[in-house]
């Protein structure tokens, strides 16, 4: 095939659904390009596949690390090139399914050929985060590199990242080019009306916590120190910090809900920007999105 396909939607939109539906009618294998389903352990919160939907179709790069290991853009690349080669080399399709622009980005136009970072520095950074606040980090941004301020579509864990490689280099991650791609991509984005994305998104953050989403943030914590003080890397799946406090006393599930209904629209509104912007992908309707990519697997 000449053009690998891609899925991505908002969260809560219902690719993962339409990937399976898409399985059960072409001989499809889906390779995930999400940023924290890689961890084995974080299922509930990531809505990761339950094992009936990895049996009515093969997934590849779940459960690929522990939450104490690192993983980043330039592994993703590696290991989803690698599976697409192999659902390649066996006669099928790959269908790569996810909502992580920037892992999105990195296979489609190539990984950044940026420099590796310094934990030191890191830290550095985060605890000016903690103490300013993202809007402060990105004025800073802003005023060196606007371009590169608006391509942080304010994901925290990018602009650390970013100042990181900019206070070691006085370069930013956008200004090192990238490797080229090792395939070819044809990306379909869509979404839903916002009243109806808005109440999948409660719908889902509800279920979540009956299935004890609090529980196994609780779980996510004691993983990575004694003290229950995570990662920040792994800590950056939305929501795990409001299902601890729930866990912990500290918020009622209906507070936390709220909390994370909200910081789920507002990144909704971010994934969808970058989607146009970096993906050059408009958002079709879900029914567009399948007639296309039915015809497309079907040609």
């Amino acid at each position: 095939m000449s053009f690998v396909p891609v899925l991505t939607a908002p969260t809560a939109s219902g690719k993962s659904a339409l990937a399976l539906a898409l399985a059960l009618e072409f001989p499809l294998e889906i390779i995930s390009a999400d940023a924290f389903t890689v961890y084995r352990g974080l299922d509930i919160g990531t809505a990761k596949p339950s094992p009936a939907e990895r049996n009515a179709a093969p997934h590849h790069l779940l459960d690929v690390v522990d939450v104490t290991d690192t993983f980043d853009v330039a592994q993703f690349v590696t290991l989803a090139e690698d599976a697409i080669a192999g659902v390649l080399a066996r006669g099928r399709t790959p269908l790569v399914v996810g909502g992580t622009g920037f892992y999105l980005a990195a296979l489609t136009r190539g990984v950044p050929l940026t420099p590796p970072g310094d934990p030191a520095v890191r830290e550095q950074v985060e605890a000016d985060l903690s103490a300013r606040g993202l809007d402060a980090l990105l004025a800073d941004m802003q005023a060196l590199n606007p371009a590169e301020a608006a391509r942080m579509e304010r994901n925290p864990r990018r602009v650390v990242r970013a100042l990181e490689i900019h206070r070691l280099t006085g370069r930013f991650p956008g200004e090192f080019g990238r490797r080229a791609p090792r395939f070819q991509y044809e990306v379909t984005a869509f979404t839903r009306p916002p009243a109806e994305l808005e109440a999948r998104m409660h719908a889902r953050v509800q279920g979540m916590f009956a299935q004890g989403w609090a529980q196994e943030a609780a779980w996510l914590a004691a993983q990575i120190s004694p003290e229950g003080t995570p990662r920040p890397t792994v800590w950056q799946a939305l929501g795990y910090r409001e299902a601890l406090a729930v866990a912990r006393g500290h918020l009622s599930v209906e507070a936390a809900a709220a909390q994370v209904a909200l910081a789920t629209r507002q990144y909704a509104k971010r994934q969808l920007t970058f989607t146009r912007t970096q993906l050059n992908a408009p958002a079709l309707s879900p029914d567009e999105a399948a007639g296309h990519l039915r015809y497309r697997l079907a040609h």
